[in-house]
């Protein structure tokens, strides 16, 4: 198991910027794809962004290419989601999730919830128009 934990969310108005973080104290964390989720009141869980574990693979869902960018930073087993240009849509729970990859595909990013195994705790997002 893998202990991630995200910061970084807030109140923005709209067109505003956020950088959300997901750290963790393990050592072998760049054996891990990270993915980025979200979760508005009333809706499922949905794929944002995510990268590789060699961090050089990376993958954003349609409403948010061009706006959001993901990279990772292996020395200090973080993980950041920049998010541009942000919208009231965007308002959601945010989440940080891993999935060690290292007997799989260099170049894997998981794109479903069910494929990660681990999972933060969440940071709140609101965009106000």
């Amino acid at each position: 198991q893998v202990q991630l934990v995200e910061s970084g969310g807030g109140l923005v108005q709209s067109g505003g910027s956020l950088r959300l973080s997901c750290a963790t104290s393990r050592r072998t964390f760049s054996n891990y794809a990270v993915g980025w989720f979200r979760q508005a009141p009333g809706k499922e869980r949905e794929f944002v962004a995510g990268v590789s574990r060699t961090g050089l693979d990376l993958n954003y869902a349609d409403s948010v290419q061009g706006r959001f960018a993901i990279s990772r930073d292996i020395s200090k087993v973080t993980v950041y989601l920049q998010m541009n240009s942000l919208k009231p849509e965007d308002t959601a729970e945010y989440y940080c999730a891993a999935r060690d990859t290292f007997s799989g595909k260099p170049y894997w990013v998981p794109l479903t919830p069910v494929e990660y195994d681990n999972w933060g705790q969440g940071t709140q997002v609101t965009v106000s128009s």
